[in-house]
């Protein structure tokens, strides 16, 4: 099992390419099994995640390759074993995407409740509920989710707002089956997020008839047959707002390249509040800070609000902040397990309920600490590249699943990261 020894304070300075976003690809990977043949996908990340979902498809019947120039080959031609198995579904949360587009394509599918990382319940009722009301028959047997739509499924108009807002990979689902869906169907409440516009974007290209893409409102015209599709997914909002955390936390200047600041406004407009200089340059942007690190208030919610994904990231940035922060969790209220690990490095940090407030500490210092999930292990490389002495950060593959080499990547700007296997 591999670990992080951190090495810290440190400055950054330099250019760095955002990857391709994993939660885009992973979907996008899965609506490939909706169109017979080979399709292509340009920019998917080497990820954890990617290499499960590459597994998960193979099992399928798909046949996966890299290509010379590192686009993603998958040949859907045969899907004979419409099965997403437990051993596999259970290290990825993303799994559960092939259950639309197998339902679909095959009128039967048969895949494992979902797992991913420990940061709160995340229940799959609104995937059924929409895949229901498509006219799909479901049981659960065994902890399996078994669908099926002997005749097909049927165009309708569906609700998909939960208590928590939008769901993402519930949008995703429903969206796909009702590409290939007899009639209109018509999503409320859908998932706004960008990677939702971009699977949709490709499902399109692929000869799909989605219109409303980025609203709250779906409407899908079905068609008889989707075609493969080569498709360039959109760069990693969540990886772009992580390296600005890290320029931020570290008084850093870092360029940029591939980041799309459209979709980060409500990240830019809370960055700009504390102090942080954001300035779009060519197809990305300069990001530098100087003076102190001021408070802030910061909700997440599903997008366009404040992405729950760089909340732990967020987390740490503010423990430097000169004074009281609030961080308010409203998209998985119990996703605060990177808390006790940052007050470990002398943060200062009081979790009540779906709050924390963030007392400002003058700095942090290192510690050993245990990743948890994806994003608070990214929290604890940017808390390791500003604390005092170095941080040895366990269960580093939490990090591999999101962020590719994030090491390979940071110490060419300046960050002193060793990987050591133990």
């Amino acid at each position: 099992m591999d670990v992080f020894h951190i090495e810290g304070p440190v400055r950054l300075s330099g250019s760095v390419r955002i990857n391709g976003s994993k939660n885009a690809s992973l979907p996008i990977m899965a609506a490939t099994i909706l169109a017979p043949g080979i399709s292509t996908l340009k920019a998917v990340p080497r990820l954890s995640d990617i290499s499960v979902c590459s597994e998960l498809l193979g099992e399928l019947g798909c046949k996966i390759t890299r290509d010379q120039n590192g686009e993603l080959c998958i040949d859907s031609t045969v899907i004979d074993n419409p099965v997403g198995e437990y051993e596999i579904v259970r290290r990825m949360r993303a799994g559960i995407c092939i259950l639309g587009p197998l339902l679909a394509r095959c009128g039967r599918a048969e895949v494992s409740m979902p797992g991913g990382c420990a940061i709160g319940d995340r229940p799959v009722n609104l995937h059924l509920k929409g895949l229901k009301a498509l006219g799909a028959q479901i049981h659960l047997k065994n902890g399996y989710i078994i669908a099926e739509a002997p005749n097909g499924l049927k165009g309708k108009d569906i609700f998909l707002g939960g208590p928590f807002g939008s769901t993402v990979l519930g949008t995703a689902n429903v969206l796909m089956a009702a590409t290939l869906a007899k009639g209109r169907t018509v999503i409320e409440s859908a998932a706004c997020e960008p990677e939702i516009a971009d699977l949709a974007n490709c499902l399109n290209k692929m000869g799909a008839k989605i219109t409303g893409i980025g609203s709250p409102r779906l409407t899908i015209e079905g068609v008889e047959q989707l075609q493969p599709v080569s498709y360039q997914v959109l760069p990693d909002r969540i990886e772009a707002g992580t390296f600005i955390a890290a320029a931020a936390i570290t008084a850093s200047e870092l360029r940029l390249q591939n980041c799309w600041l459209g979709d980060m406004m409500a990240v830019v407009d809370a960055l700009r509040h504390i102090g942080v200089s954001i300035d779009a340059e060519g197809d990305g942007c300069v990001v530098s800070r100087s003076g102190p690190i001021k408070t802030a208030e910061i909700t997440t919610q599903p997008y366009p609000g404040f992405p729950t994904d760089l909340q732990a990231q967020f987390m740490a940035l503010l423990s430097l902040a000169e004074g009281n922060s609030v961080v308010i969790e409203k998209v998985f209220p119990d996703r605060f397990m990177h808390v006790a690990e940052l007050n470990r490095m002398a943060a200062n940090l009081r979790k009540e309920g779906p709050t924390v407030i963030v007392a400002g500490v003058k700095k942090l210092i290192a510690a050993p600490v245990m990743a948890s999930d994806l994003r608070a292990s990214a929290a604890l490389v940017l808390a390791g590249l500003a604390a005092e002495g170095t941080t040895t950060i366990n269960r580093v593959y939490h990090i591999d699943r999101g962020y590719e080499r994030i090491e390979e990547r940071l110490n060419p700007l300046g960050a002193k990261i060793v990987r050591e296997n133990v």
